[in-house]
């Protein structure tokens, strides 16, 4: 890419790229070879997490690109075993031990398990290590509104991100606007939906076949007009270059309104609700 991926700034000041990638299932000498493609390409906001066992990858490939490391916005997640605060420090430490990194510049809390009720100390131990420089910015993942309100409401502090499952299937409107309401960015994680199914719409295709793009950029293009982030993952070079070519095209008022009845009640892929999915 010839051209920078513009950037957005988060309530904390920091700033983040519009579009990102996604590392998930990128391991070892082709998932470095992969992700270093990637930054090679242009994309500087690389999403992993302790849980993916891959943020070791991920630092090879940092070290592989052509991209120097101030240039990157690096995203690693906690896991739901350790919530608690002591055991939150250790791994945050630990998942920079394992990329090889002196500070993430986003770290999130990978869901907030409820029914254990340790996230308010979690998100606690991602406040103290953002004051002892190991984090640049903190953030969420997979939690609801009622989630949010309570760790501000006993830390004083809101996420600057909040990473959600988000694709045409199931577009979030609720919860977008809570974010959009309270200055949270909203992050997309599967963007494209893990099912096969939404890239064989007959909707998504004819929008497609207007603008000369493929169905992966008319979605991609409609998360950045919904002011959402996706991080999109492929281990292409083709795939990685056209999915972040999606900023020389804008879907009009229709096509927008058309994606957005796309949507489902049960739009989730794997029926992850944030209230009762549990992930250790």
């Amino acid at each position: 890419m010839s051209k920078s991926v513009e950037e957005i700034t988060l309530n904390d000041g920091t700033s983040v790229p519009v579009i990102g990638f996604g590392t998930y299932g990128l391991n070892g000498n082709a998932g470095a070879s992969a992700i270093t493609s990637a930054i090679n390409i242009g994309y500087r906001l690389i999403d992993t997490a302790y849980n993916y066992e891959n943020e070791g990858t991920v630092g090879e490939a940092i070290r592989r690109s052509t991209a120097s490391r101030e240039e990157l916005r690096i995203t690693s997640k906690l896991p739901g075993r350790y919530h608690e605060y002591d055991k939150a420090v250790t791994t945050i430490q630990e998942s920079l031990y394992r990329a090889n990194l002196d500070y993430y510049d986003l770290y999130l809390i990978h869901w907030p398990n409820p029914k254990q009720d340790h996230y308010v100390e979690a998100w606690q131990a991602l406040i103290d290590a953002k004051k002892w420089g190991l984090i640049r910015s903190i953030g969420v993942c997979n939690f609801l509104p009622e989630h949010l309100e309570r760790l501000e409401k006993e830390t004083g502090v809101l996420p600057s991100i909040n990473q959600i499952e988000l694709h045409p299937f199931f577009n979030q409107e609720e919860q977008r606007k809570w974010h959009a309401d309270h200055n949270v960015k909203t992050e997309s994680w599967s963007p494209l939906a893990r099912a096969n199914d939404v890239l064989q719409n007959d909707t998504l295709q004819q929008i497609a076949d207007t603008h000369n793009k493929s169905i992966s950029q008319i979605i991609l293009r409609w998360h950045h007009q919904l002011g959402a982030i996706p991080i999109p993952k492929s281990a292409s070079p083709i795939r990685q270059l056209e999915n972040i070519s999606i900023f020389d095209f804008t879907l009009s008022d229709t096509e927008m309104n058309l994606i957005a009845e796309l949507t489902r009640p049960d739009g989730r892929n794997k029926n992850q609700d944030p209230a009762e999915y549990e992930e250790f």
